[in-house]
């Protein structure tokens, strides 16, 4: 598909659209059976994602690819976060998916109540040493299922080439849990961008990377688990076209 300028950006704003049609309709054809088994709201996020995916490919041109094997086990899993396509993607390749994930998503309609009932932990944004407190609270409740739990070191939607440092939240997690950590690079944000109508064609790439092991030091995980995803999600970016060190001093600050 080489469609270009005003049609993809037309074709851009109808995938939007039903995506968000399509999200509602899945939240409620799912609802019954999500509110007595929790099989139910994993079935609705996986028909959900899948959806997306494929409403993306033949709509926009836009292919999801996972390279690497997608954890199924109890796992931390720490990605590279660049638009909502790479948390698509992560949550269609494995089983049982939580997020940490911003406070406010609880309120969103649908979205809100199916994080929650998959184990997804609301953390607010502010002070780092009360939203790790909120964020180990939650995890180590005993209320969440078993499941692979997703973090973005970065804490938000980072834009390819910007440099965000990694937040420390990642490391307590990981020292925490006594957990896998499963790195994870992508280069969705190059065809997704985190905000705007435009979506382009292309291969877009979540990567599962070799797992760090428990029982690593901080400092020696944190700089380990950077060097890993930053440098494989620039590799996966120069692979679509995009040169990660060609942005301007300007944009690449946080």
């Amino acid at each position: 598909m080489m469609r270009r300028g005003p049609v993809q950006w037309v074709m851009s704003l109808l995938f939007n659209g039903q995506m968000y049609v399509a999200m509602l309709i899945a939240g409620i054809a799912f609802l019954p059976w999500a509110i007595f088994d929790r099989r139910g709201a994993y079935s609705g996020v996986h028909y959900y994602s899948g959806w997306v995916m494929w409403t993306a490919r033949w709509m926009l041109g836009l292919k999801s690819e996972v390279r690497g094997t997608p954890p199924t086990g109890e796992v931390l899993i720490a990605s590279k976060h660049q638009s909502f396509l790479d948390i698509i993607i992560i949550v269609h390749h494995v089983p049982r998916p939580k997020f940490i994930m911003k406070s406010v998503l609880r309120f969103a309609p649908i979205l809100g109540w199916y994080a929650l009932r998959i184990g997804c932990v609301p953390v607010n944004r502010g002070k780092r040493a009360e939203a790790i407190r909120q964020m180990m609270a939650g995890v180590t409740a005993g209320t969440a299922p078993p499941g692979q739990m997703i973090i973005y070191p970065q804490g938000t939607r980072v834009a390819p080439g910007r440099q965000v440092p990694y937040k420390v939240g990642s490391a307590v997690l990981y020292e925490q849990l006594g957990q896998t950590c499963i790195p994870a690079a992508t280069n969705v944000g190059v065809f997704w961008p985190r905000r705007g109508i435009m979506r382009k064609p292309g291969t877009a790439i979540v990567e599962f990377l070799d797992p760090i092991p428990p029982g690593l030091e901080r400092a020696e995980f944190m700089a380990h688990l950077e060097e890993m995803v930053e440098t494989r999600s620039n590799d996966l970016m120069r692979e679509a076209g995009f040169d990660p060190h060609a942005v301007s001093g300007h944009d690449r600050g946080a």
